[in-house]
């Protein structure tokens, strides 16, 4: 890959998988990536190691300023910067200060935080809800049912909203979009399951708009029609791009 020139005001945005780390230079005034997004394949074993040097391989295919931070979403709860627990990568993950090896790696400033809640930091700056006031619950619907929670725009860190026990049942075992493949539901089949889920949620937490992201969001029509709740539920606007541009946020709202 050739290095590629920005000059716009920038942070860098990391968002980890477990079959790929996609990165790009984010413009903070406008949401948008300041240039193309690079994708490399996640390494195997995905060792802390590993995943830093392709990190750093990303950071370094762009011409950015020395002094500008790289911000990371990572699939997994981040506590002070620590990876507590690991499922979709190497288990030597677990424990390790995730800001301290990307440091290390790429000589720059980093920040490390959940995926979900780097997917809601993008939509609560500069998607969705970007004009959204009280409680916003940004809710993923893919393989599971990722959240991130914000209270008059403060993150409330790593939520874990998809593991609420609703009728006996792990909440994102039944209406996360892979039970709905996984069971063929038909698209009423599975709202259903959602007005449940997400009526619980509700009784809880109160949210004054719910933000639906995830693959299935571009499919809104086909089921956010057919919930009936007290909050304004909407699709999310970044799609993809949301855990790069709230990691690179994150990042650049840090202080030195």
């Amino acid at each position: 890959m050739g290095k590629k020139k920005t000059s716009k005001r920038v942070a860098f945005g990391i968002d980890v998988g477990g079959s790929g780390i996609k990165g790009a230079p984010v413009d903070l005034t406008t949401g948008e990536f300041a240039e193309e997004r690079h994708r490399i394949a996640t390494p195997q074993p995905s060792t802390p190691d590993a995943v830093a040097e392709v990190i750093r391989e990303l950071v370094d295919a762009y011409d950015l300023p020395k002094k500008l931070p790289v911000g990371i979403a990572f699939p997994g709860p981040i506590h002070d910067g620590v990876v507590t627990s690991i499922a979709n990568l190497d288990a030597s993950w677990q424990g390790t200060h995730l800001p301290e090896i990307v440091e290390r790696a790429t000589g720059r400033r980093a920040v490390a935080l959940n995926d979900a809640d780097a997917a809601g930091v993008g939509e609560l700056t500069f998607g969705a809800a970007r004009k959204a006031k009280g409680t916003v619950l940004v809710a993923t619907l893919g393989t599971g049912i990722g959240s991130a929670l914000f209270t008059d725009g403060r993150l409330v860190r790593n939520t874990e909203l998809g593991h609420l026990e609703i009728d006996g049942h792990d909440a994102e075992s039944r209406a996360a979009h892979s039970a709905k493949e996984r069971e063929d539901l038909s698209w009423e089949a599975w709202a259903e399951r959602l007005q449940r889920y997400f009526e619980t949620v509700e009784f809880l937490l109160a949210p004054d708009l719910i933000v639906i992201g995830g693959g299935v969001s571009k499919h809104h029509k086909k089921f956010l029609p057919l919930l009936d709740l007290r909050a304004e539920i909407v699709p999310a606007t970044l799609r993809n791009a949301a855990g790069i541009v709230g990691a690179a946020r994150m990042a650049a709202r840090q202080k030195k």
